[in-house]
């Protein structure tokens, strides 16, 4: 378990939300319509049974609105009695709640459906003291204000990282396309470098030997080659045309390239790509790494050639390998399972759709699965549907035969419709749909190939989007440790712009005085030519000097992520790299694991950052979840 997230572990209550809590404890012997939560200084949360809360009187919500709900205040000590409240064990469509059918959904206030979400009856809002319209016109903003402060100290007494606070740290979820997960009824996921994380160095490194030996076998000289996965990263482009490997920002202009083992000069780069764009629609000159996949065969194309790897994905060498020493080669994730399961139990329909086939699928999730599940369960029961063999991205554009998976062994039989609970091989993303009755933005997909998973998923069918990048942990620790010398590199290079700037307007004084024409401002026309020019001297020496100092510490920019390339998601000090303008394109929210969303609810709404433009001279800024927000310049 890699270092960012032995730090999120560091918080067990942060990682357990109310859902997984709640199963501490199955109901007592005589427990018939209530179970009791206590909220004591530390919060322990009893087992509830589809917990309701039966409605408390509040005369005045403006003054204790959240304590209405049994929270609470900020500041209550710890010596102060624990305060229980009735849970109602019937189901949620009874007396307080009802639930919203997805074909009478709503919009809520920030453009999103609200499909299958829980209201509040018409007969019971009387019970928190709101008078209709009145509290509306009224006192509803400062409500809003001390319920927003109120909820934000209850999540700190439970233990629980708001969603706000997630979105600086390494684990977080971030957002390029709001999604609201309450409108989500179905979740597909990935299995490769999804669900299952290997281990880079053993999964790439035998595919890396098993393809040499390939190269070998055909009589290539590869004696001597060794892996080294620091050569690569995600998101680089291989020039079939000229043998490079390339970085483009998200214009794709060219700003590293690699050839053969040997990084490229930024002349040599200019004079190479200086009129030339990344394409990628070029497949036959351009291929994208889109994934951990990648790594082995970018590695051995900078070494040698690609195709000898691909006979080693195909012959499934590695994979039996796999299949064999699992534990050698996958990265348990215990909190994984049980994000599914939230998802599971709070209504989602979940998917598997994987390119594996049903053996390897098996063998991979009942390794990393099975141990971590409650109550005897096993994989297949998180899943509504299971799909190997998908054949993506195929499986995205056009419909394919399918087969049920009906034996234990995998014997397969043709099929011509799919069921709930179903296990199939191939079949089409418009079965899915059909099968299930659900379409385009209440299906989210999550995978780690942006071409594969993300691109087509959109570009196809409007599914929503997840995607997994699990470097993002790094690169946000490199980002952190990295502050003070960029702040540096920035303060020396705004210098350097202001001294710019100074030399430039003496520069258009020495212009205009020698086509006898006055300049632009009476201190520089009182300036003899001896000092116009000794001054332009003095300046560009320290521009010189200031060019010495920027260079070396612009090349270092992003070596704490690699030496070679620099950032994941950046190309140059202020670009985006192609990677990341392919991320803000496709990718609804992404993430660099799937069990993240553990730190999260089921009905979280993911909201995008504001998109800041070139002319924007106000930049807003929350200053919290109390619902004020701040201005500054930008």
């Amino acid at each position: 378990m890699c270092s960012a997230r032995a730090g999120c572990a560091s918080k067990p209550s942060v990682l357990r939300p109310l859902a997984l809590l709640a199963r501490d404890r199955s109901p007592r012997k005589g427990e018939t319509m209530v179970d009791l939560i206590e909220f004591c200084g530390s919060c322990s949360l009893r087992r509830l049974q589809n917990p309701v809360l039966a409605p408390v009187r509040s005369r005045n919500p403006a003054r204790a609105p959240a304590r209405a709900l049994g929270f609470p205040r900020p500041g209550a000590g710890k010596a102060r009695a624990p305060r229980r409240f009735a849970i109602n064990a019937e189901s949620v469509e009874g007396e307080v709640f009802s639930v919203t059918s997805s074909s009478k959904s709503d919009v809520d206030y920030l453009g999103e459906s609200t499909k299958g979400d829980l209201n509040v009856n018409e007969e019971h809002l009387d019970a928190f003291g709101f008078d209709g319209q009145a509290d509306l016109d009224g006192l509803i903003g400062e409500i809003a204000r001390i319920e927003a402060k109120e909820a934000e100290c209850s999540l700190n007494a439970l233990g629980i990282v708001d969603p706000f606070s997630l979105r600086n740290s390494p684990c977080g979820i971030f957002c390029s396309r709001t999604l609201n997960l309450r409108s989500i009824s179905a979740i597909g996921y990935d299995m490769d470098y999804t669900l299952i994380h290997y281990n880079v160095m053993a999964w790439e490194g035998r595919a890396y030997d098993y393809g040499m030996a390939n190269l070998r076998s055909m009589g290539f000289p590869v004696d001597g080659l060794e892996f080294d996965p620091n050569m690569v990263i995600r998101g680089l482009v291989m020039d079939k045309e000229r043998g490079n490997l390339v970085k483009a920002d998200r214009f794709g202009y060219v700003k590293r390239a690699m050839h053969g083992t040997k990084m490229l000069s930024t002349r040599a780069i200019s004079e190479i790509y200086g009129r030339e764009l990344v394409d990628l629609r070029k497949e036959s000159r351009w291929e994208f790494l889109n994934t951990f996949f990648s790594v082995s065969e970018a590695v051995m194309f900078m070494q040698a050639v690609a195709k000898a790897l691909f006979r080693a994905h195909v012959e499934g060498q590695l994979k039996s390998e796999i299949m064999a020493e699992p534990e050698r080669f996958v990265e348990p994730d215990p909190e994984l399972p049980l994000a599914l399961l939230d998802q599971k139990e709070a209504g989602k329909k979940l998917l598997l759709i994987t390119n594996s086939d049903y053996h390897y699928t098996n063998k991979m999730m009942q390794h990393a699965f099975n141990r971590f599940l409650p109550n005897d369960m096993g994989w297949r029961d998180l899943f509504e549907m299971v799909i190997v063999s998908a054949r993506k991205p195929e499986f995205f554009q056009m419909s394919q035969p399918l087969y049920e998976v009906v034996t234990s062994d995998g014997l397969m039989r043709p099929c011509f419709k799919a069921k709930s609970g179903g296990l199939y091989s191939g079949g089409s993303a418009q079965m899915v749909e059909k099968s299930l009755d659900v379409h385009g933005d209440e299906i989210l997909y999550v995978g780690d190939h942006i071409y594969t998973d993300v691109s087509q998923s959109k570009v196809h069918l409007r599914w929503r989007t997840a995607l997994i990048c699990r470097e993002l942990e790094d690169e946000y620790n490199a980002l952190i440790h990295s502050r003070s010398h960029k702040e540096e590199l920035i303060e020396l290079i705004e210098q350097k712009e202001t001294v710019g700037d100074l030399f430039n307007q003496l520069r258009l004084a020495l212009q205009r005085r020698m086509k006898g024409r006055p300049a632009q401002t009476r201190a520089a026309n009182n300036m003899d030519d001896q000092e116009l020019t000794e001054s332009m001297q003095k300046l560009l020496i320290l521009m010189k000097r200031l060019d010495q100092k920027i260079a070396p510490m612009l090349e270092a920019d992003g070596e704490l992520f690699n030496k070679r390339w620099g950032y994941l998601s950046r190309a140059g000090l202020w670009d985006k790299s192609h990677l990341t303008r392919q991320i803000e394109k496709y990718a609804d929210i992404y993430t660099s694991r799937v069990s993240n969303f553990l730190h999260y609810t089921p009905f979280m709404y993911f909201r995008s950052q504001e998109q800041t433009l070139a002319h924007d001279s106000l930049t807003f800024s929350s200053t919290g979840i109390n619902g004020v927000a701040m201005h500054h310049a930008a």
